[in-house]
């Protein structure tokens, strides 16, 4: 029996990887930079399924020159924001994603952004480099403390409940906003508040929201404008939920104090951009799920995605549970 055809996109980690060369003829995308879009649509004709990075635009035409024998988009990754998801419903085509898996790492590293972004430890780290650090003086490269703090999370779903335990065990205030009538966590002591509220008193202004048409520049001038002088901005959510000119007009002129950004818009971030420049700014090149643990399970769990859909069977994490009949079988599996 010939063996499904698939694509990925990108080399996924072990032992997924093995599995999918098992039981697929697997086309694997050999560089680090990702296929360009072209690319794409020369290398999903005749597959049955795809396995793509959140680096990939998966639009109705990649599914179109994918052609009718495209049972199952697998994406590595918990936001499905680069696939036309609509489009692989109406072809019946289920999607796949990474839920739950980089929960706690995100948290952490997010919880890492927001002590170096408050406490400066890059910019000292790069005086110490430099030669700028002279001596030890009380006004030295002062930061925010953490203790009796407020924490605002925009989005209060796994991640931004994953951060309010790590911010509990400092002794933080935690307020959040979120679209859904959120029932905070027993122990947390969250109290969900407008988005207004939570940009005024907030000393740390955390996004964990998906990218939908409302967050998208959610964070713009007039919310910079509501934030305390002293509040520091940490986004690992998607870049396009900040505007960027807005944040750098906000940081540049100490509108507010401090920012991090896990994600930004492009990705990489260009060398000249005017974020680059400022010390109150950290930029990290989208590694908050980059755990060895994490990334092999993420890999694991699209490996599963990919191999069910090829099966004709439910996938263990599916984004578009409407394509399935009755009886659990896609209409892209008849």
């Amino acid at each position: 029996m010939n063996k499904p055809k698939v694509f990925l996109t990108r080399r996924i980690l072990e032992p997924a990887l093995t599995m999918v060369m098992e039981s697929c003829q697997a086309d694997v995308w050999p560089d680090e930079i990702p296929p360009s879009h072209e690319k794409l649509l020369e290398r999903v004709r005749g597959v049955a399924g795809l396995l793509c990075l959140l680096t990939d635009r998966i639009d109705a035409e990649v599914m179109q020159a994918a052609g009718t024998g495209l049972k199952v988009i697998s994406n590595c990754a918990v936001g499905v924001d680069n696939v036309d998801v609509p489009a692989a419903s109406r072809r019946g085509i289920p999607v796949g994603n990474t839920p739950g898996v980089l929960t706690e790492a995100t948290a952490d590293f997010t919880f890492a952004l927001m002590m170096a972004a408050a406490r400066q430890v890059v910019a000292g780290e790069r005086q110490v480099r430099s030669g700028g650090w002279k001596t030890w003086s009380l006004d030295y490269l002062l930061g925010a403390d953490f203790a009796g703090a407020t924490l605002g999370l925009v989005g209060f779903g796994r991640i931004g409940r994953a951060v309010a335990r790590r911010a509990s065990g400092f002794g933080m205030r935690i307020i959040f906003t979120d679209p859904s009538p959120a029932a905070s966590e027993p122990g947390l002591n969250a109290v969900q508040v407008e988005l207004d509220t939570l940009l005024r008193e907030a000393d740390f202004v955390s996004l964990h929201t998906p990218l939908t048409a409302e967050t998208r520049g959610l964070m713009n001038a007039d919310a910079f404008a509501k934030m305390k002088p002293t509040a520091v901005l940490v986004n690992t959510s998607r870049g396009p939920v900040v505007d960027q000119a807005a944040l750098y007009e906000a940081l540049a002129s100490k509108r507010i104090f401090a920012a991090a950004l896990d994600v930004t818009v492009p990705e990489p971030l260009p060398t000249d951009s005017p974020l680059l420049t400022l010390e109150n700014c950290i930029i990290a090149p989208h590694i908050a799920s980059a755990s060895w643990q994490t990334r092999r399970e993420m890999s694991r769990m699209a490996a599963e995605n990919l191999l069910a859909g090829l099966k004709g069977e439910h996938l263990p994490n599916c984004v578009n549970p409407e394509v399935y009949d009755g009886h659990g079988v896609s209409r892209a599996a008849h």
